[in-house]
C-alpha cells in the first residue's frame, strides 16, 4: 500500500488505499546491490473501480494506458531506472499523475465546417484549367 495520497490537481486526489506498491528485483547496473535489494517498483492502481475519477477520465486513462491496463481495469506502472527504491517510487507516482492529468484534459472544441473563399475557388479552377491546357499540348498535333 502506498504511503501518502497522490494529489493530481485541485479536483482529483487519489487516496493511499487505492494504490498498491510492490518492490521487485531490478536488473541493470548496481553491482551486488541489484542482487540483494528489491529496488524496482510496481505500482498497481484499479482505474476501473476508482471512486476518485469520473467516468470520462477513467475511459480516457484506460485508452491512454493501452497495454499497461489488465482486462480487469488495473493499471500497472513499473519504475526501475534508479538504484534507489524511494526514487523509483516517486517516478512511478509521477507517471501515474501525468497519465491522469492527460486523461483529465477537456475534449477539444468541435470542428466548425467552413466554406472556401470565392478567391480560392477561382484560383483552384484557374489552376485546373491551366493544367488541362498543358496536358492537351502533350498530345499529337492535329493534321490541319
Amino acid at each position: 500500500m502506498a504511503a501518502n495520497p497522490l494529489v493530481i490537481n485541485s479536483r482529483i486526489t487519489i487516496a493511499a488505499w487505492e494504490m498498491t506498491e510492490q518492490f521487485v528485483l531490478a536488473g541493470g547496473p548496481g553491482g551486488q546491490n541489484v542482487n540483494k535489494v528489491s529496488t524496482a517498483v510496481q505500482l498497481f492502481y484499479d482505474i476501473a473501480n476508482s471512486p476518485s475519477l469520473t467516468d470520462r477520465v477513467k475511459e480516457n486513462a484506460i485508452r491512454l494506458a493501452g497495454r499497461k491496463v489488465s482486462k480487469d481495469g488495473v493499471l500497472m506502472i513499473e519504475a526501475n531506472r534508479s538504484r534507489s527504491q524511494e526514487r523509483n517510487r516517486e517516478e512511478a507516482r509521477e507517471r501515474l499523475k501525468e497519465l491522469i492529468l492527460e486523461a483529465a484534459k477537456p475534449p477539444p472544441p468541435p470542428r466548425r465546417a467552413t466554406k472556401p473563399t470565392k478567391g480560392s475557388v477561382e484560383r483552384r479552377l484557374k489552376a485546373k484549367s491551366g493544367r488541362s491546357e498543358v496536358k492537351k499540348m502533350r498530345g499529337k498535333p492535329s493534321g490541319d
